[in-house]
């Protein structure tokens, strides 16, 4: 009986290692949480109820790079970089997006991952086209795509959403798309000084793309999003129904690794009131 339980703890402790050896740092400055739903998938949950002084802090510190990369512009050229895109298109899908999309990028870095692509575009003064991120973590590529809607919406949930985002993400993989999307990552891999192994990965996935052979997704790390504006209507995301849902519809998610994220976010006027002070 004695060894019996001895047994049961040791089997006990080599499962929390093993967890622990498969989580991701946590994040200092949001209002989140990470469920491992299998080996190699977690879910995460982010309330942004309001940007307190930690949190604009973090933005202080990585607008400029998330922005242009590695330049000498200033925090307050950035903001107005980002107020001039962003004013013709207020209320609009657009603004919601690129405010969504901002925020995954600071989340991603704030739990250790590495830029490697620009959030704006690099000549068009708008946010960039193909995937929505491409990060490296611990010798890993991965793939991002963020899908974002208003509370108001009809039928919207974090579930529907992050569906969305993994099959927009396994279309664009597939060929199925008008643009490459690698040529566009590798565009922005050369200019952020992404180490010379990604950049050889991604140029050769951009020109494979080019003569159509393409690839299947469960060769991917992915990290398929989901952001929901919640406005007047403002709650704590409801973390132990969407693991529910989710832990249902991953069966059907081919890929190597999964980080699902999901955000309630109050407003975009959050962002906004950000950019003007």
């Amino acid at each position: 009986m004695v060894l019996y339980k001895k047994i049961l703890v040791i089997k006990k402790l080599y499962y929390y290692f093993y967890v622990y050896l498969d989580m991701i740092s946590k994040s200092k400055n949001f209002n989140a949480n990470t469920v491992k739903l299998d080996a190699g998938k977690f879910i995460h949950f982010i309330n942004i109820e309001n940007i307190d002084s930690n949190l604009e802090t973090l933005i202080d510190k990585r607008i400029v790079s998330i922005c242009e990369g590695k330049t000498n512009s200033d925090l307050n050229l950035i903001k107005r970089r980002l107020i001039d895109f962003l004013t013709p298109k207020r209320n609009t899908t657009i603004e919601m997006g690129a405010i969504a999309e901002f925020f995954l990028h600071l989340y991603l870095y704030d739990i250790g991952y590495k830029q490697e692509f620009l959030y704006l575009n690099l000549e068009e003064g708008s946010i960039k086209k193909g995937f929505d991120g491409y990060f490296s973590f611990k010798n890993e590529e991965w793939v991002l795509e963020s899908k974002s809607g208003d509370i108001s919406t009809i039928n919207i949930s974090h579930t529907n959403k992050a569906k969305e985002a993994y099959f927009d993400l396994e279309e664009k993989i597939k060929g199925k798309t008008k643009n490459n999307p690698w040529q566009n990552a590798y565009n922005h891999a050369r200019t952020v000084g992404t180490k010379d192994n990604i950049q050889k990965n991604i140029k050769k996935l951009s020109d494979e793309f080019t003569y159509k052979k393409f690839h299947k997704i469960d060769d991917f790390n992915i990290i398929p999003c989901s952001t929901i504006f919640l406005n007047a209507r403002w709650k704590v995301i409801d973390e132990l129904k969407i693991e529910t849902d989710i832990k249902k519809i991953i069966s059907t998610f081919k890929c190597k690794k999964l980080n699902i994220i999901c955000i309630n976010k109050k407003s975009i006027k959050l962002f906004w009131r950000y950019l003007k002070k």
